[in-house]
């Protein structure tokens, strides 16, 4: 196992990843539920895709002593993504470079289902007072092995990719390698669909068909690996 990505080392992902340097100081607050999806994770691609970010992982961070003291940092101006009437919505520039000053945007990204982010946002009483922000998706979500709430709801490392084109566009960061991000992910899906499609891996199948409620296609061994 490579404890990098979190994945098998004769498949680990960290020799293909080049890590951008954004700006944007990137804080992924992970549900204990997706730290342990291991053959899914995004996050963590999200994490080593990025170098100025962090993972920390809990379903309360009130008494998280480094995320305490990165809310109270002042060099920071902290947020939170999270949808919401009183969110700036940044694919609409409603936050601008002149609204930091001299601090650095700190982004915390809540990495959990939609209902897990809810409970953990409720559970932190210390993101309440911080300001929220969004964005608009120019795409629905890339995900096709799993089934997502709707067309809207991304993967973790979607929401990085088109928040940093938002964080862009309106002037706040730069986005070095916006291809790197989607390309992981695919190449993650395509994968798992690989090992989906290979009758002579039941358990594999199980995993996927119990796990992600995906449907296994008809293999055609002359088209496996």
């Amino acid at each position: 196992m490579c404890y990098q990505c979190f994945w098998p080392k004769d498949l680990c992902w960290c020799p293909s990843i080049v890590p951008m340097a954004p700006r944007t100081k990137f804080v992924l607050l992970m549900h204990p539920k997706e730290y342990k999806k291991i053959k899914v994770g995004t996050g963590r691609l999200t994490h080593l895709s990025l170098l100025n970010s962090e993972i920390h992982v809990g379903t309360s961070f009130d008494d998280n002593t480094t995320v305490q003291k990165l809310i109270a940092d002042p060099k920071y101006l902290p947020v939170l993504l999270f949808p919401g009437t009183e969110a700036l919505n940044l694919s609409e520039k409603q936050l601008k470079q002149s609204d930091l000053g001299d601090r650095q945007l700190l982004v915390f990204i809540l990495d959990a289902t939609w209902i897990l982010a809810k409970k953990m946002l409720t559970a932190t009483k210390s993101l309440h007072s911080l300001r929220q922000i969004m964005f608009t998706p120019s795409t629905p979500s890339r995900y096709v092995i799993k089934k997502q709430p709707n067309a809207l709801c991304l993967s973790t490392i979607e929401v990085a990719h088109e928040l940093l084109l938002a964080l862009e566009s309106s002037g706040i960061d730069t986005y070095e390698r916006p291809e790197q991000l989607l390309e992981l992910f695919d190449r993650m899906q395509q994968y798992q669909i690989k090992r989906l499609l290979d009758p002579r891996r039941n358990g594999y199948r199980l995993w996927a068909t119990e796990r992600h409620k995906v449907q296994p296609p008809v293999a055609n061994p002359a088209e496996l690996p």
